[in-house]
């Protein structure tokens, strides 16, 4: 595909990284030299400098043979025209990101009558992704799939009962779930019956959400129901996260330093409780009930303040403690000291807007529903409908051979989950779900061995 990304910020050279890996024509345009000068010493791709409102930079970046235009400035209105012009002039399809919350309301005039066929809210994506988090306390990462009956999650291994074990050794408690990776020394591994867990494994499972429960609670890693929140900053996230949670009967506190957020979120979250202060106080934590919280979110504007405010509540065991970050480099250092499920909300973004661009290069055959980045990108899970034209319709898996970077983790047939052995095959219209630490499936077919 011929791919034109406006913004050349973390968003834009995450998807002009992924999509090139794809094999895509890639070209950005930005107004800033440097940049753009990050982009060329590391990407192969084509660089434009100008403002993409002018319809010379467009015409200059291909925008009449675009097949895809992704804005991602940080000014919405930019993102808007800009999408709204590559359209008039031949982009088969555009992207925008629109932060303003002011904008949620009229996404559909956005879509339908300006002509955007996507648009992303990062700041209601990212706490779309911590509500989830904040569902299952008890996992570090949680991705749902075929319409959120399939759930692929992460937790440490340490204080379980998989510690010291082998698969083949616990196959009495795993029931209908299957182990599909690990994460250990930042690589991911696709662990067979003799791998040996030791306790600072991240374990990567799939399932149903029941059997995953029953699994959690024979490994004495289950926690109970989140009835009460703690968010450290008022900001877009935080609005979004707290809506979110207090629709399904979450109480939450929300302490921000700057009084006049405090003011406005008082009367967009009527119930939640706005407390004007610094988040970093950890005598004003514990004055506002921070032991007795079941969770903590840090949502301030920088890295270093919400690791420093997770430590605080970490140090004090409080049971799920949420970090946002913005700098990927930071993930090391949380982990180092304990802080195991952090949120990037730029990843987030461009996560979506991969999962979009993919889905537009196959539609004949089988199309993807749904891709996530696990193990800090070193792996995918990609979900997948089933078209006629996949080849080996109706084969054993067992008299197939596969690419050994690729697995077959889930099969959804007619509602059905099936954690497929190798007597079972795909059908036309399954939902097949599949781990593979190649970054770039496009269809089911990438998964077999080609001679």
């Amino acid at each position: 595909m011929n791919v034109i990304i406006v913004g050349a910020g973390k968003v834009g050279y995450t998807l002009a990284q992924y999509l090139s890996i794809d094999g895509d024509n890639i070209t950005i345009i930005d107004k800033k030299d440097s940049a753009l000068e990050h982009v060329n010493n590391n990407l192969d791709v084509m660089c434009v400098k100008g403002n993409a409102t002018s319809l010379k930079v467009l015409e200059e970046a291909g925008v009449r043979e675009a097949d895809l235009l992704i804005s991602v400035t940080d000014s919405d209105e930019l993102n808007m025209l800009c999408s709204l012009a590559a359209k008039k002039l031949g982009a088969k399809y555009t992207v925008a990101r629109v932060r303003n919350p002011s904008y949620d309301e009229e996404i559909t005039l956005l879509t339908e009558a300006v002509g955007i066929d996507l648009v992303i809210n990062p700041e209601k994506a990212a706490a779309i992704e911590i509500a989830k988090l904040i569902k299952y306390p008890s996992v570090c990462s949680i991705d749902n799939f075929s319409d959120g009956k399939v759930n692929l999650v992460g937790f440490k291994a340490e204080d379980t009962a998989l510690e010291g074990k082998k698969i083949s050794e616990i196959r009495f408690i795993r029931g209908n779930v299957l182990f599909c990776g690990v994460e250990r020394n930042d690589e991911f591994i696709m662990p067979k019956g003799d791998y040996v867990f030791n306790k600072d494994d991240k374990v990567y499972v799939i399932g149903e959400h029941n059997d995953i429960q029953n699994l959690f609670n024979k490994l004495g890693k289950y926690k109970k129901k989140v009835k009460r929140a703690m968010i450290v900053g008022g900001g877009k996230i935080a609005y979004y996260l707290a809506k979110i949670v207090n629709e399904v009967g979450v109480k939450c506190k929300i302490i921000e330093k700057n009084l006049s957020i405090c003011e406005e979120l008082t009367e967009l979250l009527p119930n939640s409780i706005i407390i004007n202060g610094d988040g970093m106080d950890e005598e004003l934590l514990l004055s506002e009930n921070l032991l007795e919280v079941e969770s903590f979110i840090t949502l301030t504007g920088r890295d270093e303040d919400n690791i420093i405010a997770s430590i605080l509540a970490y140090n004090r065991s409080v049971s799920n403690v949420i970090t946002k970050i913005t700098r990927d480099n930071y993930r090391d250092i949380g982990k180092a000291v304990g802080i195991n499920t952090m949120v990037n909300p730029k990843s987030v973004t461009a996560y979506k807007i991969l999962k979009y661009a993919r889905s537009l290069k196959n539609k004949k055959k089988s199309c993807i529903e749904n891709i996530y980045r696990i193990c800090n990108d070193k792996a995918e899970a990609v979900e997948f409908i089933v078209g006629n034209d996949t080849t080996n319709i109706g084969e054993k898996f067992k008299d197939l051979e596969f690419n050994e970077n690729a697995l077959v983790v889930t099969i959804v047939r007619n509602n059905k989950i099936i954690i497929p052995t190798g007597d079972d095959c795909l059908k036309v219209n399954d939902r097949v779900i599949i781990v593979s630490k190649d970054k770039k499936l496009l269809q089911v077919d990438d998964i077999f061995y080609r001679w």
